[in-house]
Formats: C-alpha cells, structure tokens, sequence
C-alpha cells in the first residue's frame, strides 16, 4: 500500500513539474519576468525555437486593471515562444501579450535538434 502511495505521489509531482508557471528565467546572467518587453527576450536569450500567434479579443480593462468597461472589447496579438534549451534542461514556453511577457511555464525536458 505504502508503495502504491508513493507511486502516485512520485507521478503527480512529475506532473505538476511538466507544466509549472513560473514568475521568471533566466537567460545566461539576465533575468527575464512578467511584464518585460519582448525585445529583452530576443536580446537576452536569443530567437525562440518556435513562435505561434494568434489574434484574441477580451474584455476591454483599463490602466492597472482598475477600471472596467463593459461591451467594449480589445484585440490582443498572442505570441508563444518556445525555447528548447537541450536534453539536459527544462523547456520555456513563454506567452507575449501585445509584446509584453504575459505567463512564463516549465515545460518538460528539450531535445537535441
């Protein structure tokens, strides 16, 4: 039983780590976070694996997100940038909001190219 338990604590921890967010990383001594442009990004840790976009609309927040204006909605240019840093390390997936880093996740372990 106490095996069994184990087990299943072992997996879910594994599955927690698969896809943890993240409040920041690191590129070589730099430190990127939530809310530094994208061009500190290239700059920092160089172009991504890969770059998905889309086009989103939300809800239209104001300044801080203090203010709230209901019916009007805003387009958001969405951007994911994955960094395969190697079989040795975890893998970035970084969410771009209107050139703004937006979320930050710990993916699984990279790949050789």
């Amino acid at each position: 039983m106490k095996a069994r338990l184990a087990m299943v604590a072992a997996h879910a921890a594994a599955a927690l780590l698969g896809s943890a967010s993240a409040e920041a990383m690191r590129c070589g001594s730099r430190i990127i976070s939530r809310g530094d442009h994208a061009s500190k990004m290239l700059k920092f840790c160089g172009e991504p694996t890969s770059i998905h976009t889309r086009l989103a609309q939300r809800t239209y927040v104001g300044r801080h997100g203090r203010v709230f204006f209901p019916g009007f909605v805003e387009d958001v240019l969405v951007e994911v940038w994955t960094y395969n840093l190697g079989p040795y390390k975890l893998m970035r997936e970084i969410r771009v909001e209107n050139g703004l880093v937006a979320e930050i996740r710990h993916l699984g372990y990279g790949f050789q190219d």
